[in-house]
């Protein structure tokens, strides 16, 4: 059922989310919660597992960016906590696919994250049940990954999506209000190139900062969080008139007009937080975890802003609101420890405000300024829902990778072809499993 909340409730659920944390695909320097082996969580995390919460634990990641860094710390004060666990960090690129596989093999760490990719019917095969972890206060996304009545992930870390903006860029070109319908958007863009700022910085090559356009978008189109369940119910879900279409249009039009990366096919991931930062390039469209990255890259934070993408002309902004990836424990490894670190990632890391995030405890104060813009727009929130399993099931089976489609849609001469390969790789792997 779809969900539309305004973001002052949002702030007022979550006791004033007047600014918030840094993150990452996937987010402030004072938790809330008081300091590790003083909160209480200690024995919440105790009366999640059996048995002692000791042995080795190791975390597959898609993080590599905080290894030897912040994961350090991580590891030196869970062991602090927790004396007899030996915390171990492993980082993976090209995660969703790399982490499949090895779930897929019998063998993989004790925890992991889980996004989208895998059915909820499927969870129990591979996970343990976490509802008797003993959170201090209600969270975010609590029944996106149950089956059958149980909890088999936790949420990361929650954010919005919108573009992320330089205001010197801005100032630069000329640009004197950020803006709120698509020609404005166009125009705003003209004249950062004019000004010899590349617009948009969209990391096709990178291609998974390209979800935006597959999940985001859409959702801001339609004011439906459930157009990627929606799906299983045709066999042609992808068309031109449609939100997928429509979405997707509009990055091939930045990209013809010259909005984006002087060669898409050759972008950096890590090279373009630079650019942010020092206003080579202006924006953007991602979720509000990206942010602390920009400022860790040299940008001031006052110089960094947020609004809501405009993806039409009505002048009525939207905005998602998204889980991150979800922690899930392997149902055969070190159970009772996983849990207990789950808990600790939650409530006593501070992961939620390096990373930029929403708070996934609904009582925590999240403290990104940038949110308090984004806030005074007033957009319209829309509150992501739980996955599908047939629309899971059937996009598993046509081996349809929607990122990679819209590079082909972008770049393609004529993109309706590359429509009706989806349709066809949809409708074929839908008739398979009976649908």
């Amino acid at each position: 059922m779809r969900n539309i909340i305004s973001l002052a409730m949002i702030i007022v659920l979550t006791l004033t989310l007047l600014s918030a944390c840094s993150g990452g695909n996937n987010n402030s320097n004072t938790p809330s919660n008081p300091p590790a082996g003083e909160s209480g969580s200690n024995e919440g995390a105790q009366a999640a597992g059996s048995g002692d919460i000791k042995g080795e634990l190791v975390f597959l990641t898609n993080r590599t960016d905080m290894v030897g860094k912040q994961y350090a710390d991580y590891e030196k004060r869970f062991e602090e906590q927790y004396p007899e666990v030996d915390l171990k960090f492993e980082a993976i690129q090209d995660y969703e696919k790399n982490m499949k596989i090895r779930i897929s093999s019998g063998s993989f760490p004790d925890v992991v994250l889980i996004g989208p990719g895998i059915a909820n019917a499927e969870l129990p095969k591979y996970f343990a049940p976490l509802d008797d972890i003993e959170f201090s206060g209600d969270i975010w996304f609590a029944e996106s990954k149950a089956s059958e009545g149980k909890m088999y992930g936790v949420s990361s870390g929650n954010s919005t999506v919108g573009i992320v903006y330089n205001k010197k860029a801005f100032e630069q070109a000329g640009i004197t209000e950020v803006p709120k319908t698509w020609d404005e958007f166009l125009a705003a863009a003209q004249k950062l190139k004019d000004a010899g700022i590349v617009p948009l910085a969209s990391n096709f090559k990178d291609k998974w900062p390209l979800g935006a356009w597959v999940y985001d978008v859409p959702t801001m189109i339609s004011a439906d969080p459930n157009h990627q369940n929606e799906r299983a119910e045709t066999d042609t879900p992808y068309t031109m008139d449609n939100v997928y279409g429509q979405s997707w249009s509009m990055l091939r039009e930045l990209k013809e007009k010259g909005y984006l990366e002087k060669d898409i096919n050759s972008t950096n991931w890590e090279q373009s937080k630079k650019a942010v930062a020092q206003g080579d390039f202006a924006m953007y469209l991602l979720g509000n975890w990206v942010i602390n990255q920009v400022i860790e890259n040299g940008a001031a934070s006052e110089d960094i802003g947020f609004f809501p993408f405009p993806a039409d002309n009505s002048g009525e902004l939207k905005a998602p609101l998204n889980p991150d990836w979800f922690y899930a424990v392997n149902k055969e490894g070190n159970v009772a420890a996983a849990k207990a670190f789950v808990q600790w990632m939650i409530e006593d890391s501070g992961y939620d405000e390096f990373a930029g995030f929403i708070p996934t405890l609904k009582d925590k104060e999240a403290s990104l300024a940038q949110l308090k813009e984004f806030q005074g727009y007033n957009p319209q929130m829309i509150e992501a829902g739980p996955p599908s399993s047939e629309a899971t099931e059937i996009q598993n089976k046509a081996q349809i990778d929607q990122e990679a489609a819209v590079q082909e849609f972008v770049l393609a001469k004529d993109p309706q072809t590359i429509l009706d390969k989806l349709n066809e790789q949809w409708a074929k792997a839908k008739k398979s499993l009976g649908y």
